[in-house]
């Protein structure tokens, strides 16, 4: 029997991107940053980003069937993200995969986002049961992965994401657009004992998260500095703020495995590139015995190889879409 072949399109917020796979095979994936267009703003401009992604489709459409030497005709399916992400974005997407489809004549496979940053990690060998961490820009969640499709949520954020406070806090150091990267770079530098900022709800019983008092503790840490004239030592604040984001991670995914005995830990998502977290997390699990699967950083940030891998399950499963289907910005796991 020969291989299912699907085209993935992923566009759920500045990232344009295609990817062509067989069956749990990428063959390629190429990812269209936005970063350029939306550094001049500080930040991603919602509508700005859905007319850049109708501008890219096609080209970066083109680029991943040169790449993986296929043509449309050999498509089996048309894969694409459908939530949750910004509204104009995620339409842009299933849009242009509906059409496609339809003239194609194939299935569409709707994909949720946060299940394919969970995929990234069966592309790395990971396999269910596990605990996984997604940590991105608008999302922190611990999930009980029962199966390749079969999900629990424990524990989520119940105020900013933990990419979201260091963006904020990145922004308020005066780093341009991209600031996590940045603050990351920096916090290198610096002395993550220098400054005692909270652990918010890291000795809670619950899952859940709350990052909004961490990132307000550092503004305020920030602004009585400058009212006084203190010298703000930058790679302290960063390497400090850095410290208590991750070690409240950690903790509550060690916390997680312990509660459901799982020995499986799989961390993905945006803020998984962060050097401090990976290094920490692959300590912590070699001292506990956990297997730990870290994708590569280009499986991280947001791309279309993740759908492919979620989308092949959910092929081997029948779990089609039709074509009155809408994108769901809210949408959870």
């Amino acid at each position: 029997m020969s291989a299912v072949k699907i085209l993935a399109i992923e566009t759920s917020c500045d990232e344009t991107s295609a990817a062509v796979s067989a069956n749990d095979t990428i063959l390629s994936n190429i990812v269209h940053s936005q970063i350029d267009i939306h550094a001049a703003y500080g930040g991603v401009v919602p509508e700005i980003a859905s007319r850049s992604h109708i501008e890219a489709l096609p080209k970066v459409i083109d680029m991943a069937l040169e790449d993986a030497q296929t043509s449309l005709s050999d498509i089996d399916a048309v894969a694409v993200t459908y939530g949750p992400g910004l509204i104009g974005a995620l339409m842009a997407g299933l849009s242009y995969a509906k059409g496609l489809a339809f003239s194609l004549g194939t299935e569409l496979i709707a994909v949720n986002h946060l299940v394919g940053h969970i995929s990234a990690g069966f592309l790395c060998g990971a396999t269910p049961p596990l605990i996984c961490l997604i940590a991105s820009g608008g999302h922190t969640n611990i999930v009980l992965v029962k199966g390749y499709t079969s999900f629990e949520v424990l524990g989520r954020t119940l105020d900013d994401a933990a990419g979201e406070s260091i963006d904020k806090v990145a922004r308020s150091l005066g780093f341009s657009y991209p600031g996590g990267p940045k603050l990351d770079e920096l916090a290198g530098y610096g002395d993550a004992a220098a400054i005692d900022f909270p652990r918010p709800m890291i000795g809670d019983d619950s899952l859940d998260f709350s990052f909004s008092g961490l990132k307000s503790a550092v503004l305020n840490y920030l602004n009585i500095s400058q009212m006084r004239g203190m010298d703000i030592v930058r790679e302290d604040v960063c390497a400090s703020f850095r410290q208590a984001v991750v070690d409240v991670l950690i903790e509550k995914t060690m916390k997680a495995a312990r509660m459901y005995n799982i020995r499986n830990i799989l961390i993905c998502g945006g803020v998984s590139r962060n050097i401090l977290l990976r290094v920490e997390f692959g300590r912590k699990c070699s001292e506990k015995g956990y297997s730990l699967t870290l994708p590569p950083v280009s499986l991280c940030s947001d791309n279309a190889a993740m759908v492919a891998a979620a989308a092949y399950r959910q092929w081997l499963e029948g779990d089609f879409a039709d074509f009155g289907i809408n994108a769901d910005p809210s949408l959870e796991l």
